[in-house]
């Protein structure tokens, strides 16, 4: 009894908490990493540094919504399964809701020219400034590491495809390997995952065979929620490099074939951006475009999906591949490389589309003070960024 108390009680948690991240993570994926850092790392320590930046490694290495599916990795490292399920609901329901609803209700609304979510997107420039900071600090202690990071940053940042990501990662997990091969990194940390290798290659085999199966049963049946489940599928199991590079693919997918308008498309494009969550929750608005909110529920599982079976599927095999004193060499190159693939993500897009005007950076030094040395909780952040984008148009 006193068992299914305690699961009742983590499980809550772990809804209240990743539904408040829901509600206030502005500012696209990288933001997204910052605020997870900052919550289940920084202040309620339910994983270390080094367990954060490996699973942040193994989510830029999977296909899908990198943000995304470290919430959810937290969640079942937390509380099994349905920890990872209830993260997922908490961080990704409220901006579905608030998009099917723009589609509903507000489809005219202009909302990129709002002057508060300027002050959200200042808001992301603090809290990533501050995760990153504090991952340089532990994941790059040395020149080494240091130069690794450096290389990941420069070519992330003058290299960006949809796979660069990947190849900078793959890259300084071999020069890792080599520098630490010698000195394996001697703090060993525990990354509890209650998932078993039996269910992982089940969710694995599952993953694949609805990439092959599902393309095939839609030529056969012509059914048109098959059509859609799998265009959006298709659409979450083949994107590296988050939210945006989805939109490419699900312009071509349904812009051409007249299941929705350009005009609609980019519309719905524009509500994504000035709502809190991830940016895959765009296909919430395309599916209630198409076929009202139950389109829009099918569109999200079906892109978010891949996202799930990847993250169970390959996490109980990364937790033993990372104990393997050489892995674990390159594992350190890999950490050092995401504190330069955050940094080049940090620039661009985030500075370069927030930072305009010297006003633009004195209030987000301000907002980086009231984080790091006041110590104030992020929705206060949140809060006074969007007061202060509002004021800030009449300066």
């Amino acid at each position: 009894m006193k068992h299914e108390q305690n699961r009742f009680k983590t499980l809550l948690e772990i809804l209240l908490i990743s539904t408040r991240l829901g509600l206030t993570s502005f500012g696209g994926p990288i933001a997204h990493l910052g605020y997870f850092h900052e919550e289940y790392v920084r202040k309620r320590k339910w994983m270390d540094e080094k367990s954060y930046a490996d699973l942040v490694a193994l989510c830029q290495f999977l296909p899908g919504p990198a943000s995304s599916q470290v919430g959810i990795g937290i969640g079942v490292m937390r509380g099994g399964v349905l920890g990872g399920v209830i993260s997922f609901i908490g961080f990704t329901l409220p901006s579905v809701i608030a998009l099917i609803l723009f589609e509903l209700v507000l489809e005219g609304l202009d909302v990129g020219d709002l002057s508060w979510i300027h002050g959200l997107k200042i808001v992301a420039v603090a809290v990533v400034a501050h995760a990153i900071l504090g991952m340089a600090e532990k994941l790059t202690p040395d020149l080494k590491r240091k130069t690794i990071a450096l290389f990941a940053l420069v070519v992330s940042l003058l290299w960006q495809t949809a796979f660069s990501q990947v190849g900078v990662i793959l890259v300084a997990g071999i020069i890792g390997f080599i520098l630490y091969r010698q000195q394996a990194d001697s703090e060993d940390t525990e990354f509890k995952f209650p998932v078993s290798r039996t269910f992982a290659v089940i969710c694995l085999t599952l993953f694949f065979s609805l990439l092959i199966l599902l393309p095939i049963i839609r030529e056969a049946t012509s059914i048109s929620w098959i059509a859609l489940f799998d265009s959006f599928y298709r659409s979450g199991s083949l994107v590296f490099g988050g939210g945006h590079v989805v939109l490419p693919l699900l312009e071509r997918e349904f812009v051409p074939t007249d299941w929705i308008s350009e005009e609609a498309f980019l519309a719905g494009y524009g509500a994504a951006q000035a709502v809190p969550g991830p940016l895959f929750t765009f296909a919430a608005y395309l599916g209630a475009v198409m076929n009202g909110w139950q389109g829009g529920l099918l569109a999200t599982f079906a892109i978010f999906l891949p996202a799930f079976l990847l993250i169970l599927g390959t996490l109980p095999f990364w937790n033993m591949l990372r104990r393997n004193p050489k892995i674990k060499g390159a594992l350190m190159g890999v950490n050092a490389a995401v504190v330069g693939i955050l940094i080049s993500a940090f620039y661009n897009p985030i500075w370069t589309s927030t930072i305009l005007k010297p006003i633009d950076f004195a209030f987000a030094a301000v907002l980086f003070s009231m984080l790091v040395y006041w110590k104030l909780p992020p929705w206060v952040i949140v809060v006074t960024g969007a007061i202060g984008g509002l004021l800030m148009t009449s300066l």
